[in-house]
């Protein structure tokens, strides 16, 4: 439960909290927004039980693209096309790998979150917009960590701006640098994960040609070896291993 919101917190910071919403007094029935002299806003608890409802629309959209899911679900999915497995594992097991993988990478930014953002406001230490600002600090800096200086430079210019610093980058210019290095990224891994399992397939190729087979498919001959090459180095393993070092833990 902890974890789940946190990744909710984080993620309503592209909705509310990185810019003044509602910038005028709103008066409805059950509903009360209020702007303080010092620009602040304090919103009635049935108005931000209403925006938490609504956010949870953007869960899904929120773990993808501010997580390292997607990094991990393309790596494992570029896998079994070099094992040659077309269903195997099946997509939801990839998924559900990816997703706690997901949790488990993610936890020491959950744990901030929560530990500065959620449980005071819970407490009432701070206001929901303090709230959703102390959740924008780790994530931001996770996902600048994890961002090449050079697509946020493509989309700062996209944009039509210039940043000093990276702490200057908004979330709309973040957002998308980030998931084009995920996909850099994995692509890269998918790439180094594939050569071997090739390099199989045209040994095997060749060997059937050689003996003149042709009417054998190669994909049939080679599987087993691919698996077996797999299982005795533990692949599992070294892949788990390899997708959570690359995101600075553990390594």
């Amino acid at each position: 439960m902890k974890i789940f919101l946190g990744v909710l917190l984080a993620g309503l910071v592209l909705i509310w909290g990185s810019e003044p919403a509602l910038a005028r007094d709103l008066t409805l029935n059950a509903v009360t927004v209020t702007t303080a002299a010092d620009g602040s806003q304090e919103y009635s608890l049935t108005l931000q039980v209403l925006l938490l409802m609504t956010a949870l629309s953007f869960l899904p959209a929120i773990l993808i693209m501010m997580t390292s899911f997607t990094r991990i679900v393309v790596v494992l999915a570029i896998l079994r096309q070099a094992l040659g497995l077309q269903t195997t594992p099946s997509n939801q097991i990839i998924v559900g790998i990816a997703l706690f993988l997901s949790f488990f990478i993610m936890s020491p930014v959950l744990d901030e979150i929560n530990d500065k953002a959620l449980q005071p406001y819970m407490n009432e230490e701070i206001t929901a917009p303090q709230a959703f600002e102390n959740a924008k600090i780790p994530m931001k800096k996770f996902m600048l960590s994890q961002t090449r200086p050079h697509d946020i430079g493509v989309f700062a210019e996209f944009a039509g701006e210039v940043y000093e610093t990276k702490d200057q980058v908004p979330m709309k210019v973040l957002i998308p640098a980030f998931m084009v290095s995920e996909l850099k990224t994995a692509f890269q891994m998918g790439f180094m994960l594939f050569l071997p399992f090739l390099v199989i397939d045209l040994v095997v190729a060749s060997i059937l040609m050689a003996m003149g087979m042709m009417m054998l498919s190669p994909m049939i001959v080679s599987l087993p070896f691919k698996i077996m090459l797999f299982v005795l180095v533990d692949g599992w393993s070294l892949i788990m291993g390899s997708l959570v070092t690359s995101f600075g833990l553990g390594g």
